[in-house]
């Protein structure tokens, strides 16, 4: 069985966010796109979640790097969802290696063109919650 297409494009945004190339991380995203920036606050659009990028790699000192572990992709329409772990790296104040793993969810959107734009993004998934 061959890969969906969005483990490509989820691939190529995770080099880009890694790279701190925010503005090319920007061509992945609907224009009314929301991301959850930690429980509670969200950026709507993409100039707010391109600000949110640069304060998140700035709060990690330009060390976070994202990676992809299992995901599940179902798609019902023109719509898909995506569920899978997230997994961050970055280094504590010391220049420790911290890892993190994270059960996200992400929803995409089929555009007219047949590419996939993410509509939601969702990097902590149901720990929202937790909180």
């Amino acid at each position: 069985m061959s890969e969906h297409p969005l483990k490509t494009l989820i691939e190529a945004a995770d080099r880009s966010i890694s790279a701190k190339d925010f503005d090319g991380l920007m061509r992945f995203y609907t224009d009314d796109a929301t991301l959850v920036v930690k429980p509670g606050m969200y950026a709507k659009g993409k100039d707010q979640i391109k600000s949110a990028f640069e304060a998140i790699s700035s709060y990690f000192d330009g060390t976070l790097k994202v990676r992809q572990g299992k995901m599940e992709v179902i798609e019902g329409g023109e719509t898909a969802l995506v569920v899978m772990e997230t997994l961050l790296d970055t280094t504590d104040e010391e220049g420790a290696p911290i890892s993190t793993v994270r059960r996200a969810t992400y929803v995409f959107r089929r555009e007219p063109d047949g590419n996939w734009l993410c509509a939601v993004d969702n990097s902590y998934g149901t720990a929202l919650l937790d909180s």
